[in-house]
């Protein structure tokens, strides 16, 4: 049964204080080499790598090969790794408007073709704490929640009728109970599970972004951020040297992950 999703007008906005770290302490853990072109990783620090011919990886968090996923010549590249739960993978093939769902083993539980239900733009998904889907509309500016068999359960109302300018989110993350949609142009917008808009962090401009436990990671050219999200604290550090030039980073609660031309450095981070 489709649920509309109610958002209030009023948006209340968190005060953010920003706290500059010189002191910084980045601890080598190892380097992962290999042909590797993207990656992410999930909340047990299990990596999942995107090679140059489309296959992805999962390594534990020892650096151990445990999965492979190869049925890659159908969809081409993968958009987006989702790994928010380590016990289910989404991969999505943004041109195809496809998100293939495979288990922790990255064997293929189901494929979502998108079209198929009338949905044709996304850019964003993510997992719900449900698992479910979250994913972003641009055709109809809605943040909507599917089923794996891409029945819609919940959507929003048209944004464009709510915002002065409506969100067009890069990234979506389910977290403790709260949606994060991040537009880096606007800001975080941040919903409860009923759709109703609770806030809007003043985030902008952060590549990386990533939310994860009670904070928001990012980066920009020359420094790595974290947001306390209860705190509204922003600690900031400048760029290591040993990994300024890095192509993207990720993050986990203790870890820094750092991808340059085929490899992986991974640094523990306090």
């Amino acid at each position: 049964m489709k649920k509309n999703l109610i958002i209030p007008v009023v948006v209340f906005l968190l005060q953010v204080s920003v706290f500059a770290q010189t002191d910084t302490s980045f601890q080598l853990v190892k380097t992962i080499k290999g042909d590797i072109i993207a990656f992410t990783v999930d909340n047990l620090d299990n990596i999942y790598l995107l090679s140059s011919s489309n296959q992805v990886k999962k390594l534990n968090a020892n650096g151990d090969s445990v999965a492979i996923f190869n049925d890659v010549k159908k969809f081409g590249q993968a958009t987006l790794i989702d790994v928010s739960n380590p016990l289910k993978v989404l991969l999505f093939y943004k041109d195809f408007a496809t998100i293939v769902v495979l288990d922790r083993f990255l064997n293929i539980r189901n494929t979502i073709d998108l079209r198929k239900h009338n949905i044709l733009q996304v850019r964003a998904i993510g997992q719900s704490y449900d698992n479910k889907i979250w994913l972003y509309d641009e055709l109809e500016n809605k943040l909507k929640k599917i089923d794996e068999d891409g029945t819609l359960l919940q959507e929003t109302p048209d944004f464009r009728q709510l915002f002065g300018s409506a969100p067009a989110p890069q990234k979506i993350f389910d977290q403790d109970q709260y949606i994060y949609l991040y537009d880096s142009a606007q800001s975080v917008f941040v919903f409860d599970y009923y759709g109703a808009l609770k806030n809007k962090i003043l985030i902008r401009g952060w590549q990386n972004f990533k939310v994860a436990g009670k904070y928001i990671f990012g980066s920009t050219a020359n420094r790595l951020y974290r947001y306390d999200i209860k705190t509204f604290r922003v600690d900031e550090w400048n760029m290591p040297p040993e990994i300024s030039g890095a192509t993207s980073f990720s993050f986990s609660a203790s870890r820094l992950y750092a991808l340059r031309k085929d490899s992986i450095t991974i640094f523990n981070f306090r």
